[in-house]
């Protein structure tokens, strides 16, 4: 009765108090099992970027635009992770499926601008790789480490105005009665079908803010690398953006869990693909 109570309560402004993260409907019994894997893939991805970041700022000769968009990149794959696993985690371990409703909102725009700000990342990425192979003799003019420090701090603030909207439009709107979340995170459109009024509004900004940032994921790719994280970021996203559309048929576990592979196989193999491809940098790892 009590938890029944927690479910159906509001906050004082008309808002509910907070949400339940059901986690992966159907396997409730399993979550201990699934929980090895996550854990596992999130403490490579740490160690991974982490490795990452730690190189490059302790070795000058790597301080050149490649490397530190390299760095961006890193920022972005553990804020992702970050963002969600830990959460995930506790509902798996312990049970803690309740989040706040400013911490979901929170979740939410840090999930989206993140992504948003990584897309440019790698836009930014491809295009320094392109200057270094067809225009050589003019790439120091073109990309220098100011430059680069200048395109991530313009990623941030494109990925902010970008979202900023988002948890604003849900914070105008009244909510149904039930709290619970069918998924282990906060995304946007699993926070809009949580809404009792029309919201169209929120649908159409998302659909058009997702074709931006696909079409900034096309814009450059000159370099097998770069295709490979593209495809290995984007394609568990992609299925996820249509699955909440689209997906009607789609079994609940399946969306769910390639939903959170999202943060975890990208950001865990982005080390190990530029790490490898990069001589150099393997060299200072190795050192």
């Amino acid at each position: 009765a009590h938890v029944a109570s927690l479910l159906f309560s509001t906050g004082t402004s008309g808002h509910p108090s907070f949400f339940i993260l059901q986690g992966i409907p159907g396997m409730e019994d399993k979550h201990r099992w699934i929980s090895i894997p996550f854990s596992s893939m999130y403490f490579v991805m740490v160690l991974g970027n982490c490795t990452i970041l730690l190189t490059i700022s302790t070795e000058r000769s790597l301080h050149k635009p490649m490397f530190l968009l390299l760095c961006l990149l890193a920022h972005t794959d553990l804020g992702m992770s970050t963002t969600t696993i830990p959460k995930v985690l506790c509902i798996f371990w312990f049970g803690q499926s309740e989040i706040s409703y400013e911490g979901c909102l929170v979740q939410l725009f840090f999930i989206h601008s993140i992504s948003a700000m990584q897309s440019a990342v790698l836009m930014t990425m491809a295009f320094d790789r392109y200057v270094a192979i067809c225009k050589p003799l003019r790439y120091a003019t073109i990309l220098s480490n100011s430059c680069t420090g200048l395109i991530g701090l313009v990623s941030l603030v494109r990925a902010i105005l970008f979202i900023l909207p988002m948890p604003n439009l849900l914070q105008q709107m009244p909510y149904h009665a039930n709290r619970v979340i069918p998924t282990t995170y906060c995304e946007h459109m699993a926070v809009v079908k949580m809404v009792c009024v029309d919201t169209a509004v929120n649908r159409i900004y998302g659909l058009v803010v997702a074709l931006l940032v696909a079409a900034h994921h096309k814009a450059v790719n000159t370099c097998t690398t770069h295709i490979c994280v593209m495809l290995i970021s984007y394609t568990p996203s992609l299925f996820s953006f249509l699955a909440h559309r689209f997906g009607e048929g789609i079994p609940p576990h399946v969306h769910i869990i390639l939903g959170n592979l999202y943060f975890l196989v990208p950001p865990v193999l982005s080390p190990i693909i530029y790490g490898v491809k990069t001589k150099k940098f393997w060299d200072k790892v190795t050192k």
